[in-house]
């Protein structure tokens, strides 16, 4: 495998860091340093999930920290195809993935909801019992903390399906702040996806025709070989799919896993690291990639998860201001050139106006996309470069250009969803 180095010398000034990270306390890391093919530690000082030996046996090859967890990137080797053949299987069959990271925060007692209801941006009414939903936390300044997938199992119970931040610890805080009569922890629940065209039929397999009843991001309880489950109707890929979060997952996970191997063979079940190439298609964002704790909603075509006719919630004083004043710099979708771009960005590729010295934005996430036949990606741009067909140029590195190649702000998503969320079914489009 080629790993990427990338010149230092792009960002030259603070001057240059705080032009391109408005209004941030800590600038994004903005210095193309590249990967030079370091190794990461494996110890114990990071968690291993259940799963974590089963993604071994499977063939994955790279690890990334996510919630304090190792994640799995990469199974298909280089040689074969690397990440665009994962694509491949995602799209065109079934696909497993280890996502315990998504560490499951339990939020559970009589004031349970109202708990809920102070930490998210959404009403916490229009959440039923057996239902899912996509929400965001924000802290006081109005910055996006988390952007998890919020379950409730149960009238005083809610689960954060988390991304990559420990919110564990906030809720608590706010919990003790406002002395509710309810408890925060973490369970012993791991989820895995199964996300592809055939993930239906292999799911029927599993639960029955009743699985045809789970409306999307609806839940379903019930058992796979013995093991007890929570289904939700969910997914990070844009393909049809669903989460099956395992109970007493520390003794449960071979159980889960090697069934699941088994129920897939017929439907050419490949385990995959979550499919970025297809989000990015689809319009979903990454927490810690597209936007941050010092990212606001509304820069990131999130401004409908934002109710600001709730009476509280953490943010809403910030958000409401934000929402008046509007925003200077948001995320745009953009197609570029230059060779495929087949792993994960190692920096933040500079973005420029044309024929322009000076960079006015940068790339977070990128990928090439078979469907788009060109490398996507989005970007944070001031708001005067963010209009559908504005004309850039974007700094990629070997061995994708090892210079500056021609980019285009581009209508978003890419590629719809199988299922049009709330957010795409308000706005028309993600961004």
């Amino acid at each position: 495998m080629t790993f990427e180095v990338s010149p230092v010398a792009e960002v030259k000034t603070s001057n240059d860091l705080k032009t391109l990270g408005v209004n941030r306390q800590v600038p994004v890391n903005l210095r193309q340093s590249g990967d030079n093919g370091s190794r990461m530690l494996i110890s114990q000082r990071v968690r291993k999930s259940p799963f974590w030996h089963l993604s071994q046996e499977a063939g994955c090859w790279c690890y990334e920290v996510y919630n304090h967890m190792y994640h799995p990137r990469a199974y298909v080797p280089y040689e074969e195809g690397g990440l665009l053949k994962e694509y491949e299987y995602l799209t065109e069959h079934v696909t497993l993935w280890n996502v315990a990271v998504e560490r499951q925060i339990q939020v559970k007692g009589p004031d349970a909801d109202k708990l809920v209801d102070l930490a998210i941006t959404r009403s916490v009414d229009n959440l039923k019992v057996g239902k899912a939903r996509y929400v965001i936390l924000c802290n006081e300044d109005g910055g996006i903390l988390n952007d998890p997938v919020l379950l409730r199992p149960a009238e005083d119970e809610f689960w954060f399906s988390l991304s990559d931040t420990d919110i564990a610890m906030w809720l608590q805080a706010l919990n003790v702040k406002n002395e509710f009569d309810c408890t925060v922890y973490e369970i012993d629940v791991a989820p895995v996806q199964i996300q592809g065209p055939k993930a239906t039929a292999l799911m029927v397999d599993l639960f029955g025709e009743q699985i045809h009843d789970v409306p999307y991001y609806g839940l379903f309880e019930g058992e796979v070989n013995g093991c007890s489950v929570i289904v939700s109707r969910t997914g990070f890929s844009g393909e049809a799919g669903y989460e099956i979060y395992l109970r007493d997952a520390s003794a449960n996970a071979e159980r889960l896993w090697y069934h699941l191997l088994d129920a897939g063979e017929p439907y050419n079940l490949k385990v995959i690291a979550p499919g970025h190439i297809r989000r990015i298609e689809a319009g979903i964002l990454s927490h810690g990639q597209d936007m941050d704790m010092e990212t606001n909603p509304y820069q990131v075509g999130l401004g409908w998860q934002v109710d600001l006719n709730k009476s509280q919630f953490v943010g809403k004083e910030a958000l409401t201001r934000i929402n008046s004043e509007g925003v200077t710099r948001k995320l745009a979708g953009v197609k570029m050139g230059g060779e495929q771009i087949d792993w994960y960005p190692a920096d933040f590729y500079l973005v420029y106006a044309e024929n322009e010295m000076e960079p006015i934005g940068y790339i977070t996430s990128a990928f090439y996309s078979p469907t788009q036949g060109c490398n996507i990606g989005y970007a944070m741009l001031p708001n005067s470069f963010s209009t559908i067909g504005t004309q850039l140029e974007v700094h990629l590195p070997e061995p994708y250009a090892g210079g500056r190649v021609p980019a285009e702000v581009a209508e978003t998503p890419f590629k719809p969803p199988e299922f049009l969320g709330t957010g795409l079914a308000q706005t028309g489009r993600k961004l």
